[in-house]
């Protein structure tokens, strides 16, 4: 009996079959859930924070840097080859083509970092005050001969005078209805002879040089022969205007210069025939003026009556250099 349960057990346990269960690790399923998305997710937010620093430069970025950027990306190889101005490609680098020079002070290049240098300044020439009060008492006796002369004060509105830089200028100017010299001719008129004639003895009371120049307007000088021009217009009457002041007492040897300016010098440069710039002028130069004419052309001493002494001291090392033209004997 026993034996039968035994071999039915055991003839049970032979015929039942054996399963094997084997389950899949990874897959699809988990891939799908694995390290990637993260790589995905770093490389979002990386360019999100390229993005934002973009935007906040563009923000910061001025519009001249802008246009340079600009420029750059437009013409890549003229920014390595070199630029017109204006162009980022023209911008001074310590090596062409990349780069911002920290030292370019031009508007967009970031804050400047070195001061600008000071404009030079003109220095007027320092006038000693005996020369300046000898001009002064020669303005006031001018004024007054003017004031007390018939012949001069029937012309007083064309007749000007000033204390300047160079000493003191008188000006003889043309009217619409009186012009001193014919159009187009270097013969003084009556009235402008009487002017200078008048005029030319009281420069005797003091020892400084004269210089005289012509000036015209800016219409141009065609009537004359080929070559002849507004140059040698003003020139002729500068000289003329010096013959009357001879002839009327000044001493010849107290000229200095005689000049034509043409119509470089304009009172009113608005007007191309504006009577007033027609005119003559008069320049009793000061001591300080006279040595840096001289000390210009290579002489150091003015003459024996009028040595350099004279004038201020050091001078001429504090004197803006002057243009000389060529004098008309």
């Amino acid at each position: 009996m026993s034996e039968r349960r035994s071999r039915a057990s055991q003839q049970d346990e032979t015929s039942a079959p054996v399963i094997v269960r084997r389950s899949k690790k990874g897959g699809d399923h988990g891939a799908h859930h694995g390290g990637a998305w993260k790589i995905a997710y770093a490389d979002f937010v990386t360019a999100m924070m390229a993005f934002f620093l973009l935007m906040w430069l563009l923000g910061s970025t001025s519009k001249y840097d802008k246009q340079g950027i600009e420029d750059y990306f437009n013409t890549p190889l003229s920014s390595l080859l070199g630029g017109n101005e204006g162009t980022a490609a023209a911008r001074p680098n310590v090596i062409q083509g990349g780069g911002r020079d920290i030292t370019d002070s031009r508007p967009g290049d970031g804050k400047k970092t070195q001061t600008e240098p000071t404009p030079p300044t003109k220095v007027a020439p320092i006038v000693a005050p005996a020369d300046a009060a000898r001009l002064q008492q020669l303005k006031e006796k001018l004024t007054a001969l003017i004031e007390q002369s018939p012949a001069l004060k029937a012309f007083k509105d064309q007749i000007r005078i000033s204390i300047t830089n160079e000493g003191l200028r008188i000006e003889i100017v043309d009217s619409q209805n009186r012009p001193m010299f014919p159009s187009g001719s270097s013969k003084l008129q009556p009235y402008a002879v009487t002017i200078l004639t008048q005029i030319g003895a009281a420069l005797n009371d003091v020892e400084n040089r004269i210089s005289i120049a012509g000036h015209t307007d800016a219409v141009p000088y065609t009537a004359g022969p080929e070559g002849y021009s507004n140059w040698e217009l003003s020139s002729e009457r500068a000289n003329a205007a010096r013959r009357a002041l001879v002839a009327g007492g000044m001493h010849g040897e107290k000229l200095l210069q005689v000049r034509g300016l043409a119509d470089v010098l304009p009172l009113n440069s608005n007007v191309a025939d504006e009577p007033t710039n027609r005119r003559i002028s008069i320049l009793v130069l000061n001591k300080a003026a006279e040595l840096a004419f001289f000390h210009d052309g290579g002489r150091t001493t003015i003459d024996e009556a009028s040595p350099a002494s004279s004038a201020i001291p050091e001078v001429v090392s504090r004197l803006q250099p002057v243009s000389v033209s060529h004098s008309t004997p």
